[in-house]
């Protein structure tokens, strides 16, 4: 288990952002968090993990011990008749392993193609685009306890998620490292299409009942189209969490802002999507320092070459300093700022 010293993070987080480490241990087993935990200086330091870095805004070095977290490892747990279980390793990169299931011939996460990051990362974010959730596909996770170093196994219910949160946003932040990831993929698959543009793919191509590669495919070509890759333009995906306000609230908002884009959900309240609002505010393209908004989605915040942390989270404040000035709306960031 080398520990390393003094180790620039520029290429370790999505955004490109200049930071330290002073300290940081490749963690590529369980038996490496737990060497962490029994180590004489290591084991009381505070911990910083840290897996694809495209959920976090670096705007200093980091003290903290940095636990980069590389482990490895994909195969099939189990095929039930009603479901099959996956498991990866915490280190794997998401896209990979969404690309890998399918090779396999086991659908089920492909309306989440192209989220960027790592396995470990997403059930922490309960990542969730075109109408799925991980919430929707996950079974179980391994996590080694940076106190005891003992390994436990959370249930779904254990993670309590939420909206683009769960309990290692809450009560085990920093306290636990995610080691494997145990995914549920329903049998029969069915394809997962009521969101929007993944419709609007199905009416303009005229495939009425397209397959699970076609569904990837479809759902990597409208992120591609919107969302720019990380590795030519520094960014962690939509910065800010579409906010979900009352029946209420959002006829108010109709009411001024008829064009508003909503979206009723089941329990009756009202999802916005933050994006439209930030455009709304004429924020589409704007920069504060090496900070912008990038052109093509209102709701990525992008490093144009030479961006701080401070400039994106001074960019990320006007943004939302100007979206409560006019709708009354408080944007929360998806990302953690460090």
């Amino acid at each position: 288990m080398p520990i390393e010293k003094n180790v620039s993070l520029k290429a370790y987080n999505t955004f490109g952002l200049p930071a330290q480490a002073e300290t940081l241990v490749r963690v590529t087993s369980e038996a490496d968090v737990r060497r962490v935990v029994d180590h004489p200086q290591l084991g009381r330091a505070p911990k910083f993990i840290l897996g694809g870095g495209s959920n976090v805004v670096l705007t200093r070095d980091v003290t903290a011990t940095v636990l980069k977290i590389e482990i490895k490892g994909l195969r099939v747990v189990e095929v039930r008749h009603n479901a099959v279980i996956i498991e990866a390793g915490a280190g794997e990169t998401w896209h990979d392993t969404v690309a890998w299931t399918l090779e396999q011939g086991y659908p089920g996460l492909e309306n989440l193609a192209l989220i960027p990051g790592t396995v470990g990362a997403a059930p922490v974010q309960n990542i969730g685009a075109y109408g799925v959730e991980l919430k929707d596909r996950f079974e179980s996770l391994d996590a080694v306890d940076l106190v005891t170093g003992r390994t436990v196994t959370l249930s779904r219910e254990m993670c309590h998620f939420g909206y683009r949160d769960s309990v290692f946003k809450q009560a085990l932040a920093g306290k636990s490292v995610i080691t494997r990831v145990r995914f549920r993929l329903p049998r029969p698959w069915l394809a997962e299409l009521s969101y929007l543009e993944l419709d609007r793919k199905r009416h303009d191509s005229g495939i009425g009942n397209p397959g699970p590669q076609q569904v990837f495919d479809w759902v990597c070509e409208i992120r591609r189209a919107k969302l720019p890759d990380p590795a030519v333009i520094g960014n962690v995906g939509s910065f800010f969490k579409n906010p979900v306000v009352t029946e209420e609230q959002c006829r108010d908002i109709i009411g001024r802002d008829p064009e508003i884009v909503h979206y009723p959900m089941p329990d009756g309240t009202v999802k916005l999507a933050a994006g439209w609002l930030i455009d709304a505010c004429g924020w589409k393209g704007k920069s504060i320092g090496g900070a912008g908004v990038y052109e093509k989605q209102a709701l990525v915040l992008v490093n144009r070459g030479s961006a701080s942390g401070g400039e994106v989270v001074t960019l990320a404040r006007a943004i939302q300093e100007s979206v409560y000035g006019r709708f009354g709306i408080r944007l929360e960031p998806e990302p953690v700022v460090v």
